[in-house]
């Protein structure tokens, strides 16, 4: 069970977006702004490292379901594998229709929708709270009789074949759009404009909009982000910013009943009493969220980025050998850190300061407590700390 596509794929997700930039510099296209993807990818980034904690439970659930409750045993190989990539598929669509039509869902799956671009470093914006209200969706697959091994590969095949929709650089592709989710299909999802809204929940197949009544063929361009836009480039912000906003909500409701209304009904739902005082943010003329900073900033953040990428993907490799303090460890010092960087792409204040904090934090982490202290460690370490001291006296 210690196998994840998902982390094996890491390279293959830069080098698609790397590709993906150089077709947009080829044809004069501007689909990426820096900012946007570094925020995006944060997001990505603290999903899985706070999976780390949350998704051994609920796999134990599947399993434990599996072992003592399910009907039958199915036996693992690629007939049953077709079958359940066409059940997980199934539940997916239902799991991902109802993440938008019931307010608290939304809570976990808004943070994949807040990017007003679209490209393929959207696909790794996921919210980190999802997790809790998708995987129930799936439980019946373990009555069934699917083993937990073959639902976690296929679970992650469903979840990599949506990887490369996310992209305005692939136009209709013929018979495929009968059948398949594609570019097109997907962008409509994204789409904020009102005819595209709640549209085209499919994961690979198409065919559950079409055969529940939610499809919607892509006409004029979409206009991405939500209704409501968070302006911030802080992940852990985005992945807050609408529990915080349900929790104002809540206070407002007068009884029981109409919390539970609020809770459980699509979002933007309210009672007549509170009346409805916030617009959608919906035209053409519509500004995007930015900031500006020099490129010694956005230098310094791409730097650091590089090594945090590599960190986190050693981290998850190896987190099966960690325990209990080593996992929150390195789980905090990823998510300060990508919180940081968000810090100095909005020209916080107190953006340096945390900086430099954050850089002796990770280096007492790494040469005390999970003793990496040989000589060419320990050398490597402390130039990218001096490196980055001095580079950050700059930017002060």
């Amino acid at each position: 069970m210690n196998f994840n596509p998902i982390i094996l794929s890491i390279p293959i997700f830069f080098i698609l977006i790397g590709f993906e930039l150089l077709v947009d510099k080829f044809n004069n296209r501007s689909h990426y702004r820096f900012n946007d993807a570094i925020t995006n990818i944060s997001c990505g980034i603290g999903e899985q490292v706070t999976g780390v904690f949350f998704k051994v439970l609920m796999v134990g659930l599947y399993a434990f379901l599996f072992e003592h409750y399910s009907f039958t045993q199915i036996p693992v190989n690629w007939t049953t594998g077709i079958i359940l990539f066409i059940g997980v598929d199934f539940f997916y669509y239902w799991f991902h229709r109802y993440s938008h039509v019931i307010n608290l869902f939304w809570g976990g799956h808004v943070v994949h929708h807040q990017s007003e671009e679209y490209n393929l470093s959207v696909a790794l914006r996921q919210g980190w709270f999802q997790k809790f209200f998708s995987f129930g969706f799936y439980l019946p697959l373990a009555f069934i009789g699917f083993a937990p091994t073959q639902f976690l590969l296929v679970s992650s095949l469903v979840t990599l074949y949506q990887f490369w929709i996310h992209t305005k650089g692939i136009n209709k592709m013929g018979v495929l759009e009968y059948v398949l989710n594609t570019p097109s299909h997907h962008r409509v999802h994204h789409g904020v404009n009102p005819k595209y809204i709640d549209k085209n929940h499919a994961g690979t197949l198409i065919i559950w909009d079409k055969m529940f009544g939610t499809f919607q063929v892509e006409e004029e361009e979409p206009t991405y982000g939500i209704t409501h836009p968070i302006n911030t480039w802080d992940p852990l912000s985005a992945n807050l910013h609408h529990w915080k906003q349900m929790y104002k909500g809540l206070k407002q409701m007068k009884g029981v009943k109409d919390k539970l209304k609020y809770t459980f009904m699509p979002p933007g739902w309210k009672p007549a009493y509170i009346g409805d005082s916030d617009v959608p943010v919906y035209a053409k003329s519509y500004k995007k969220f930015d900031t500006e900073v020099s490129n010694n900033v956005n230098y310094y953040v791409l730097f650091q980025y590089a090594i945090i990428l590599v960190g986190t993907t050693l981290f998850l490799i190896n987190v099966g050998k960690l325990d209990l303090v080593g996992k929150l460890i390195g789980c905090g010092l990823v998510v300060l850190s990508i919180v940081n960087y968000s810090s100095l792409l909005e020209s916080k204040k107190q953006g340096v300061a945390f900086e430099l904090i954050r850089i002796v934090l990770i280096c007492v982490a790494l040469i005390f407590y999970f003793q990496l202290n040989s000589t060419v460690v320990i050398i490597a370490i402390g130039l990218w700390a001096a490196t980055s001291t001095l580079w950050l006296f700059k930017i002060k």
